[in-house]
């Protein structure tokens, strides 16, 4: 296929509107003599001289009669196709689902008040969260997601991240359990424990911290999700981990998610928590999507300022 300079398209459409090779130069910002060479070219690409002397004047021939509104509706065509896309964004009209990718305690945590804030400003869009069995980037680089919160763990490259929040993990036990009374790294290792896992790895960074003293923590029991391990340590005499975010907080009003679970700092030191959110270049400039990250983040700083 031959190339075209669509250069020559608004170059075309300006002429055939202003019917003069002078005011056409000044339209487009060139001299005479540029604009002459170029509605040469049009006529060599065209097979018609498109313009012709009446006088003095130039005087449309059928031909260009023929395709000046084609001519002008691709022009302005082109120019919306090209101009930054931020300037026809307009999220009262965006009809969208977002899925997002994510742990059960951050739906919890950000999910009411992600709804209130979009509702208020774009209510035809949808979120639907899915669950994250895994940290593959495979679902972000196909677009199967369109983006994942949690702390990064993929080696891919090109992801783009935005750190959301800072959490820590902290210990959890019944109310009035013994553990309490006297809190240290030996009594905490000398408890049966619950801890959340996806995946066949039930060890951790609390596991690393008690090795280096020589100890070691006996775990009874795994399950999918913190949720899960709230509820069976209210009833038992086992200790669980969850991370901070996960207790009773004033940003979703949950004020009997936590009752009768007492939590402690635990008896070792633990790494920070780096929660983020996650996607892939593609949509990094999307002004829908950028819009979407920063509600995220602004609840989430509010959250947790």
């Amino acid at each position: 296929m031959k190339s075209v300079d669509l250069n020559l398209l608004t170059a075309l459409d300006v002429l055939l509107s202003e019917r003069s090779v002078t005011k056409a130069a000044y339209r487009l910002g060139l001299s005479p003599s540029a604009m002459s060479r170029t509605l040469s070219r049009l006529r060599i690409s065209t097979g018609d001289q498109l313009l012709v002397l009446a006088g003095r004047t130039l005087v449309p021939t059928p031909y260009a009669e023929q395709i000046r509104e084609r001519v002008h509706d691709a022009s302005q065509n082109a120019r919306a196709v090209l101009q930054p896309a931020t300037s026809s964004f307009d999220v009262s009209k965006l009809e969208r689902t977002f899925t997002i990718r994510a742990n059960d305690s951050f739906v919890e945590l950000i999910g009411a008040p992600l709804m209130a804030a979009i509702t208020k400003t774009a209510p035809r869009v949808r979120i639907r969260f899915v669950s994250k069995p895994d940290k593959d980037a495979r679902p972000l680089r196909e677009g199967m997601i369109d983006l994942e919160v949690g702390v990064l763990g993929t080696a891919a490259p090109e992801l783009k991240t935005r750190v959301l929040f800072r959490d820590r993990f902290v210990g959890i036990c019944r109310a009035e359990h013994p553990f309490l009374t006297k809190m240290t790294a030996k009594r905490y290792a000398s408890y049966q424990h619950v801890v959340v896992s996806r995946k066949r790895q039930y060890s951790g960074p609390v596991d690393d911290a008690l090795g280096q003293s020589g100890l070691s923590r006996t775990i009874v029991m795994v399950v999918p999700t913190y949720a899960n391990a709230m509820q069976i340590v209210r009833y038992s005499d086992l200790l669980g981990l969850v991370p901070h975010s996960c207790l009773d907080n004033g940003l979703t009003g949950r004020h009997s998610r936590s009752a009768g679970i007492q939590h402690f700092e635990l008896p070792v030191q633990t790494p920070e928590i780096k929660v983020s959110a996650i996607w892939h270049p593609r949509l990094h400039a999307d002004p829908a999507h950028r819009w979407l990250r920063d509600i995220i983040f602004t609840i989430c700083e509010n959250a947790f300022s």
